[in-house]
């Protein structure tokens, strides 16, 4: 069973224009990234409150919060970073959201990344304690140029920092870009995998609407199917802008990828949860 969530400032900055577009595509839940134009771990408390208040209005929920958590270069300073990952979670929690995104810091251009596994596994272990200790999920991305951005990297950081607080977003398009054969990803972290992120890719590394590139999505959500998942497909498109940080897809290019996913998991013989 699939429930739908989407990165709405793809559609919009305003958080009732997210909604919107949105709502016309049977989407109720949001992976909070940004909103009003700005960063979600740079929300005022007042803000938050009031994403809370008017997001509830409207009978929506928060999937996960998108943070940037673990975005940082490997040997960019770690106590600040963790006071960030604390907002994320003090956030987390006043909107009732239950999973926080997260990465696995870049490693400089060139070298190699076994050179950085020691620190990458403290830094994880250190945030994996504290989400223990707050019953929070961390969900850690798969995505270029970060130590976990290809799928044995991925598991090798799910089996060292072993704990039912951290658990894997599957993101096909991510994974071609790397170069990376999708369906050997799967094999690896499908055990693992809580949460899947919505976009896909061609070989050259175009974003396109799931089923359209080179992601396997249809085999993939097939076999996930099988194995009983039941969890979030957040639309993540990409379809106008690919950037570091965020994609921006406007909202007549939104329904061309909600429509991509409802088919790609028609195809799937999988269902959605009606919101």
């Amino acid at each position: 069973m699939f429930t739908l969530s989407a990165f709405a400032d793809e559609v919009a900055k305003d958080l009732d224009e997210q909604m919107d577009v949105l709502e016309r595509e049977g989407v109720k839940f949001i992976e909070l990234r940004r909103v009003w134009g700005k960063g979600v771990l740079t929300l005022t408390d007042d803000e938050v409150a009031r994403v809370k208040e008017e997001s509830s209005a409207r009978g929506f929920g928060f999937s996960a919060i998108g943070s940037p958590i673990g975005k940082i270069k490997i040997d960019d300073d770690f106590d600040a970073h963790l006071k960030d990952f604390r907002r994320a979670i003090e956030i987390a929690k006043e909107l009732s959201c239950p999973n926080i995104r997260l990465f696995s810091y870049f490693i400089p251009k060139g070298e190699d990344a076994a050179d950085y596994r020691d620190e990458v596994m403290r830094r994880m272990r250190a945030k994996v304690e504290i989400a223990e200790a707050e019953d929070i999920m961390l969900l850690h991305e798969n995505e270029s140029r970060i130590y976990g951005d290809v799928g044995e990297r991925c598991l090798d950081i799910l089996t060292e920092v072993k704990s039912d607080k951290l658990e894997a977003i599957f993101d096909p398009a991510n994974f071609v870009q790397c170069k990376e054969d999708t369906l050997e990803c799967w094999a690896k972290l499908k055990d693992r995998v809580k949460y899947f992120h919505i976009k896909d890719a061609e070989t050259s590394g175009k974003v396109v609407p799931a089923g359209v590139g080179a992601g396997n999505f249809v085999e993939i959500l097939t076999d996930a199917v099988k194995r009983g998942f039941d969890g979030f497909a957040s639309l993540e498109p990409h379809l106008a802008h690919a950037g570091s940080s965020y994609g921006d897809t406007g909202p007549e290019l939104f329904k061309v990828a909600a429509d991509a996913l409802k088919g790609v998991i028609a195809k799937a013989g999988g269902e959605i949860r009606t919101p």
